[in-house]
C-alpha cells in the first residue's frame, strides 16, 4: 500500500466524517426533512446523468481493448447476477422488491474513481492507469444499466401482484417506460445515439457537463456521512460485513481466475483488472439504495466497512499477484 493511496483513503474517510458531523448537528435540517434523500435525488437526477451522458458520448469504441474488458466484465456480471439471484427469495419474503438489486450493486460496484484512479496511477504507472480508465469508462454504464432493468422489472411484478386489476400488458408497458425514462438508462441511451451519429459536444455544453459531473464524488462522500448520521448502522451488521467481504475477496478472486485461465490475461493487464475488482464499495451503491428506499443503512455500512478493510486487503492482493509467474 503506497503513501499516496493511504492519503486518498484518509481524505475519503475525513470527507465522510464531515457529512456525518453535518448530519449529527442537523445543519441541513432534522430527520423529518430527510436531507440525505434530498441530496441523493440531486445526485441521481442531475449530476450522475451528466457524468453518464458525457462518458458515453465520448467513448471511442473502435479502440477499446475488448478482450481485457470482457475478462473483467464477464466475471463481474456473473458475480453480480449471482448475488441478485440469491436474494430474490429474501426480497419476496420481506416485501422489498428492490432488495435483490440493492444488495447486488453493493457487492459488486467498486470505488473506481476516488480510490481506483490514484491506486492505478501509483502502482502501475501511466500504462496501468490507461487500462484502468478504459475499463472504468464502462463500469457504471454496464452495472447501473443492468441493475436498473432488473429492479424495475421486480418493482413491476410487485405492483402487478398488489393490484389484481392490472393487466400484464399494462405492467410491461409501465416497466418499459420506467426503465427507459430513467436518470441512469436515458442518458446512456442518449449518449450512445449521440456517439453513433458522430457528433461532438460543443465546448460550452461539455464544460457544463464537466462541472456537473465533478460534483458526483464529493456529494456522494458527504451523503455517506449524512446517511450514517440519520439512519445509523443496521441492527444486524452481518449483512453489510458479508457484502463488503464479497466485494473485497470473492469478486477479485473470480476476476483473477476467469481472466487468467479463461481469457489468458497475465502480467500488468491482469493486475490492473484484479485490483480494480478488489476496490471497496463505491458510493453509487448508496445512491441506488436511496433511489429505491431500500437498505440505506446496510449499504452505507458496507461502504464504510469495505473502505476501512481495503487498507488490509489491498496489500494481500498485490502480494498474490506479485507471486504469480508470468505467462
Amino acid at each position: 500500500m503506497t503513501l499516496a493511496i493511504l492519503y486518498k483513503l484518509l481524505a475519503i474517510v475525513l470527507t465522510v466524517a464531515l457529512g456525518w458531523a453535518a448530519g449529527r448537528m442537523r445543519w441541513l435540517g432534522d430527520a423529518a426533512a430527510d436531507p440525505a434523500r434530498v441530496l441523493s435525488n440531486v445526485a441521481f437526477y442531475i449530476f450522475v446523468p451528466a457524468l453518464l451522458f458525457r462518458t458515453t458520448a465520448r467513448i471511442d469504441f473502435a479502440t477499446m481493448p475488448w478482450a481485457l474488458i470482457a475478462a473483467f466484465f464477464v466475471p463481474q456480471l456473473l458475480f453480480m447476477l449471482g448475488v441478485y439471484a440469491s436474494q430474490r427469495r429474501r426480497a419476496r419474503e420481506t416485501g422489498q422488491p428492490a432488495l435483490a438489486s440493492t444488495r447486488a450493486i453493493t457487492a459488486s460496484f467498486g470505488n473506481t474513481v476516488q480510490v481506483g484512479i490514484p491506486m492505478a496511477a501509483a502502482l502501475f504507472g501511466e500504462a496501468g492507469l490507461a487500462m484502468h480508465i478504459t475499463v472504468m469508462s464502462l463500469h457504471a454504464l454496464v452495472l447501473l444499466t443492468v441493475l436498473t432493468v432488473l429492479v424495475e422489472l421486480d418493482t413491476a411484478r410487485a405492483d402487478l401482484a398488489a393490484e389484481t386489476g392490472s393487466s400484464l400488458a399494462a405492467t410491461l408497458k409501465l416497466t418499459l417506460r420506467n426503465t427507459v425514462i430513467h436518470p441512469v438508462v436515458l442518458p446512456v441511451l442518449a449518449g450512445l445515439v449521440y456517439n453513433a451519429a458522430g457528433l461532438r459536444l460543443h465546448a460550452v455544453v461539455d464544460e457544463v457537463l464537466v462541472l456537473l459531473a465533478s460534483a458526483v464524488v464529493p456529494l456522494c462522500l458527504v451523503l455517506i456521512g449524512l446517511s450514517l448520521a440519520y439512519y445509523g448502522l443496521p441492527k444486524r451488521p452481518q449483512g453489510a460485513a458479508a457484502l463488503a467481504a464479497g466485494k473485497l475477496v470473492v469478486l477479485p478472486l473470480l476476476v483473477l481466475v476467469v481472466a487468467r485461465f479463461g481469457f489468458g490475461i497475465s502480467g500488468l493487464p491482469l493486475a490492473v483488472i484484479v485490483m480494480m475488482a478488489a476496490l471497496p464499495v463505491g458510493s453509487n451503491a448508496l445512491i441506488f439504495a436511496q433511489r429505491y428506499r431500500t437498505l440505506e443503512s446496510e449499504t452505507t455500512a458496507a461502504i464504510v466497512f469495505s473502505t476501512l478493510a481495503y487498507i488490509a486487503t489491498a496489500p494481500l492482493w498485490l502480494a498474490l499477484l506479485g507471486g504469480l509467474a508470468p505467462a
